[in-house]
């Protein structure tokens, strides 16, 4: 089998027509039903986080489900569980390779399970399209198949630090490690920032599992201003800012985008977001009323964490209609090839959406909230 390399395929791109609400448009294949294949979707659905996982994943079948209605077409969706664990993740890998009808992925969600998969992913040339794994170095090249639609560490670490300390004034800062793919890369980015800056900061390390957190608090300056979390599981930056409360220690817990669920509610802790709150953005409405019909929720319990993964789920299905557009049937392979194509006008983020040769989204940003009284979030920057 062919492997393509990142250049080579952008190197076959060509202009696409952009028209209607941003979906780039193609002539229907002469029998549109004939237009299948399996979108496998990688995703916590068990576990600490599954709360995450099933959001993504009902978030990525609505994305599908409204281009077959749109399109005609037959695409459909398989369940992989991954537990957001690397090892669960590399066990459900290969069950997606044998499976000959799947034209890419969603996922995964964490950057730890990206580097324990997209390696096999990549030599088999299936796109996977991440809607939250977020370490830099993913897009260095090892992963040619790898695209996210959410932005990078390296634009979240020296962001965060920079509003802590131009923004928030922060004189003292204490970093959490959490020893993951993601925690690691994304305190590295922080402390580097914060050494730029000159401030004072310290970094603490802790394993993902069975940490004290009352204990790690001890360890922090009575004179540090923030706590900086780089945890997946939101419950956690929860438990380490109340410690923070009782052990009356002044710093506030700033939370990086894995913090953002409803776990982590201490009033007056901060957050960044890879994605906006699309209850605010009027052209999403449409969307929110039949995620809310679909899977019998309301719009409070959309977070940040279920829109990307309709974006990613949208790259793949319209890469894959376009292949069909062709009059040939969509592989992983041709839908791989036309997903460095992607130039979506306006997507559910609110923007456009294309990827840089590398696979990161183009223009991406983070978003920084702060939490209220009732837990709710309010977008400061």
């Amino acid at each position: 089998m062919k492997k393509f390399s990142r250049l080579s395929v952008a190197a076959l791109s060509s202009a696409i027509a952009i028209s209607g609400l941003g979906t780039v448009m193609v002539a229907a294949p002469a029998n549109a039903a004939a237009c299948t294949g399996t979108v496998a979707i990688m995703a916590p659905l068990t576990g600490g986080v599954a709360f995450i996982g099933v959001e993504q994943d009902n978030f990525a079948k609505l994305a599908i489900a409204d281009y077959n209605k749109a399109h005609g077409s037959t695409f459909v969706a398989k369940d992989y569980d991954t537990q957001l664990d690397a090892a669960q993740a590399s066990t459900q890998a290969p069950n997606i390779v044998a499976d000959k009808t799947t034209i890419g992925i969603v996922g995964p969600a964490g950057s730890q399970e990206v580097l324990a998969t997209g390696g096999l992913f990549g030599a088999n040339n299936i796109a996977l399209v991440s809607p939250s794994a977020t370490r830099t170095n993913l897009t260095a090249g090892t992963y040619p198949s790898f695209f996210r639609s959410v932005p990078n560490d390296g634009q979240q670490g020296p962001g965060d630090a920079n509003y802590m300390v131009k923004t928030l004034k922060a004189k003292e800062v204490t970093v959490i490690e959490e020893k993951t793919a993601y925690g690691t890369g994304l305190a590295k980015a922080v402390m580097d920032q914060l050494k730029v800056l000159k401030v004072k900061a310290t970094k603490i390390s802790v394993n993902e599992k069975d940490a004290d957190y009352a204990a790690v608090v001890t360890r922090i300056s009575k004179t540090s201003d923030f706590v900086f979390v780089t945890f997946q599981d939101a419950s956690k930056s929860q438990t380490v800012a109340q410690n923070l409360i009782q052990q009356k220690k002044k710093a506030i817990v700033f939370g990086s985008d894995g913090s953002d669920q409803p776990t982590f509610k201490t009033k007056g802790a901060y957050l960044s977001s890879f994605a906006p709150d699309i209850k605010a953005i009027p052209a999403d409405a449409a969307i929110i009323a039949e995620y809310v019909a679909a899977y019998n929720k309301t719009p409070a319990d959309i977070t940040t964490f279920g829109p990307p993964a309709y974006a990613a789920a949208q790259v793949i299905v319209e890469a894959a209609g376009r292949v069909c557009a062709t009059g040939k049937a969509a592989d992983s392979a041709s839908t791989l090839a036309e997903i460095f194509k992607t130039n979506i006008a306006k997507s559910i983020l609110g923007g456009p959406l294309s990827f840089t040769p590398q696979g990161d989204v183009k223009g991406g940003r983070f978003y920084v909230y702060q939490i209220q009284a009732d837990g709710s979030r309010k977008l400061i920057g």
